[in-house]
């Protein structure tokens, strides 16, 4: 978490209870709140009568429940995933089961690069490799429903295979984790990519949606402006991290200085962001380091 952003922390939201959130969007919070996840992931219902859902969110028996009950009576034409951590996508399985919906994402779980050798990724546990889309979009593909038109806006970074979903017919945009009102993604190597993300970051400074509806904590608004915040505060990272090397030399010592106060919780995921952000660096050449970054490795200016 950074306080140069304008975090809005402020989500009382009950799970499982239905909120109508715009004129089309319904949204229904999943009960797995950690450090993570904030209150939870984030549901959305797209449309009436004939409705896509977008992150079904873990196979909780009680949110499944409650899911499935706020679209009784309507047919599920679409169910759509942003990307495959498990606190997003499992619950697709008996989703689908219940309903007979179309399976749509950019793709299968995959890392933003292949392991080194001898690594072992340290993410396995968080992703759903079991799920394979029926319908697999590229960037600017659209899924179409009654009143509704959901069309893909690539996003890699926090996930090789992350999506955003522009809900054209209101001006917003399903955000996911790449951009959240409660705090900055996590961008954990080898699943996720510093560079993509930051990339993904400026694609989405192009737009102009005016609300965000992300994967966890409340709509974004004032949309454009908090993605160029998002970038600052990457930007300023980066900077930190490179200031950090003129004293030190590993990433515990880098996180040490820069995460002030940090939740120990999060150390280990603010690790491996500092590792990513080492990565994009050393791949620019603005940083060294003998063979390939690693979590343990030793890092320096390059002059």
């Amino acid at each position: 978490m950074s306080d140069d952003i304008p975090f809005n922390r402020n989500f009382d939201v009950p799970a499982g209870r239905v909120e109508q959130v715009t004129p089309s969007v319904r949204r229904i919070l999943a009960p797995n709140p950690s450090p993570f996840t904030f209150t939870g992931t984030c549901t959305y219902i797209v449309g009436r009568g004939k409705v896509a859902i977008i992150d079904p969110g873990p196979d909780d028996p009680s949110h499944v429940a409650a899911v499935l009950d706020a679209v009784r009576g309507e047919s599920v034409t679409h169910v759509v995933l942003t990307h495959t951590h498990r606190d997003h996508s499992p619950a697709v399985v008996p989703v689908v089961a219940a309903t007979g919906a179309v399976k749509v994402a950019e793709g299968p779980h995959r890392p933003a690069r292949p392991l080194h050798i001898g690594e072992v990724n340290p993410l396995d546990a968080s992703a759903d490799t079991d799920f394979v889309p029926d319908i697999a979009l590229k960037d600017e593909e659209a899924v179409t429903g009654d009143g509704w038109t959901l069309r893909a806006v690539t996003t890699p970074g926090h996930t090789a295979n992350h999506l955003a979903f522009a809900l054209e017919e209101e001006n917003l945009l399903f955000s996911g984790d790449h951009v959240m009102g409660w705090a900055t993604s996590i961008v954990a190597p080898p699943d996720g990519s510093m560079g993509d993300y930051v990339a993904s970051l400026e694609k989405l400074a192009q737009r102009t949606e005016p609300l965000y509806l992300p994967g966890h904590g409340p709509p974004v608004t004032d949309a454009p402006a908090f993605v160029r915040d998002y970038l600052a505060h990457r930007h300023a990272r980066e900077a930190a991290i490179m200031r950090g090397l003129e004293r030190a030399s590993s990433i515990p010592d880098l996180v040490r200085g820069i995460y002030l106060g940090l939740d120990p919780r999060l150390v280990g995921a603010a690790s491996l962001t500092v590792l990513a952000h080492l990565e994009h660096l050393v791949g620019r050449g603005l940083v060294a380091t003998e063979g390939e970054p690693a979590i343990d490795g030793a890092f320096r200016l390059a002059r």
